[in-house]
């Protein structure tokens, strides 16, 4: 065991340090939200997140788990601990998480590995059988930029580019935080299919085929993958670009696993259209930072703002607790984005986006405070920890 000062090593939307208590501190205040009006009986039940470490399926872990009482089991792809450098910040944060599942007596269980591959996925069919499983819930929630097929071998690189034209949009620098334009350029068929096979719905059709073929997803099971659309003025680069391509063919996928699963277990597939959030892949596509910058202050003032957690208990308690049934829009999803896409907010901050500059983000602090969310992630600016302490760096995943 060895204790170090932690301090914030970010370049650009990249943050190489964590800090373990930072993040154990923000696990902590999640499991209070969650657990704030739970059920006076919790359910129970047993939930498997693939993508469970950090953002919206770290968040729907807490959920299931502290507000639901589900037994769960986690997949993620996390970096350990060294004598160089500290874990990644997913690993604290599921470190956290099993502290804490452990003294509430909710079974959890953690396999760190890549959730592509086949040796993985038949990992995770083991402990199943071995006790977790069958699983009622399945909660989708990977994001990586590249992806071994592990039927072919070929690994396939996604990329942020527009289909058809080149555009240009404005963004924030990350390292300086100015306005400046940004260019997009057109990609080649060959990267928009290698996106889709990383991004599209191919490994959730993986997944589901493997549990349905081992009898491991219960009677009634939901699953449930996550997406996003977002406004207009990014929809060159989300909805209409590479990425935009990868998240139609995830909802094709979801609608005829929707269809199958109904007749083969009574159960449900959807894509869940969440919220604008910060996490290090958010941060890294144009444009978004300085969107979700004006946005986050609008549904402040309006009371409307919801992080992961808040948004992974809606989506609990309205769509996939036990008695409820998805509530979905005319093309089968489930817009937990409502909020945000609602006219008067979307008016109000393309208001703002027409007009901002440099000295509008200044003078708000909008950009700083989109800062602060973005260390945040990390265990940086939290609240009450003295960060000139040593801490113990060397912590177990599970």
């Amino acid at each position: 065991m060895s204790e170090q000062i932690v301090t914030p090593r970010i370049r650009g939307f990249v943050c190489t340090t964590a800090h373990p208590e930072g993040c154990a501190r923000m696990v902590d205040w999640q499991i209070e939200t969650a657990r704030a009006g739970a059920p006076a009986e919790p359910p129970g039940g047993r939930l498997l997140v693939l993508g469970s470490s950090t953002g919206y399926g770290l968040a729907s872990r807490i959920a299931g788990a502290f507000r639901y009482g589900m037994g769960s089991l986690g997949v993620c792809y996390e970096r350990p601990p060294t004598d160089r450098r500290t874990a990644s910040a997913g690993w604290y944060n599921t470190h956290a998480f099993h502290v804490r599942a452990r003294e509430a007596g909710l079974p959890a269980e953690t396999l760190n590995g890549d959730a592509f591959s086949r040796e993985l996925l038949e990992q995770v069919t083991d402990r199943l059988r071995a006790g977790l499983g069958p699983i009622d819930t399945l909660v989708y929630s990977l994001a990586s930029p590249r992806r071994t097929d592990p039927e072919t071998g070929e690994t396939y690189q996604s990329v942020l580019k527009t289909v058809g034209d080149p555009y240009r949009i404005q963004s924030i620098n990350l390292a300086n935080g100015l306005i400046e334009p940004y260019d997009l350029e057109p990609a080649s068929p060959a990267e928009i299919a290698d996106t889709v096979a990383v991004m599209g719905g191919a490994d959730l059709r993986r997944w589901v085929d493997a549990l349905l073929a081992a009898d491991l997803l219960a009677p009634g099971a939901r699953v449930v993958a996550y997406s996003y659309l977002g406004p207009e003025v990014t929809w060159p680069v989300y909805r209409h670009g590479t990425i935009g391509r990868a998240k139609a063919d995830l909802e094709v996928t979801c609608s005829s696993l929707d269809a199958r699963l109904r007749e083969a277990i009574g159960g449900s597939c959807n894509v869940s259209i969440n919220k604008s959030i910060v996490t290090q892949a958010s941060a890294a596509i144009p444009a978004v930072p300085l969107y979700m910058s004006l946005l986050f202050d609008v549904m402040k003032a309006r009371g409307t703002h919801e992080g992961p957690i808040e948004q992974a208990i809606r989506l609990f308690d309205t769509h996939l607790a036990p008695g409820r049934s998805p509530s979905t829009d005319a093309e089968g999803r489930i817009r937990l984005d409502d909020l945000e896409m609602a006219p008067e907010v979307q008016a109000e901050v393309m208001h703002l986006w027409n007009r901002v500059d440099d000295a509008l983000l200044a003078e708000t602090g909008a950009f700083e405070r989109f800062q602060r969310y973005f260390r945040e992630l990390f265990g940086f600016d939290v609240p009450g920890l003295d960060y000139d302490r040593p801490v113990e760096v060397e912590l177990p995943l599970t």
